[in-house]
């Protein structure tokens, strides 16, 4: 190859960086500067609280015992 083939490479190779770089921030814009929001939780700590009543009832079926339904009418 020759140099001004070389030259012309790079041209063409530096133009057409150039030009997606303005395509493509014409196409997705600029990078978003603005602040967000966001909840935060709060720490867990190792205390344990007794469940609700309501949710966890004492006299309730265990569904990890193996019940076998037996009986004739």
């Amino acid at each position: 190859m020759k140099k001004t083939d070389i030259a012309m490479i790079l041209l063409i190779a530096s133009a057409s960086v150039v030009i997606s770089f303005f395509v493509a921030q014409s196409i997705f814009g600029d990078v978003y500067q603005g602040t967000a929001k966001v909840k935060t939780i709060d720490k867990i700590d190792s205390t344990i609280v007794e469940p609700s009543s309501d949710i966890f009832n004492i006299n309730a079926i265990n569904p990890a015992v193996q019940v076998e339904i037996t009986g004739t009418k």
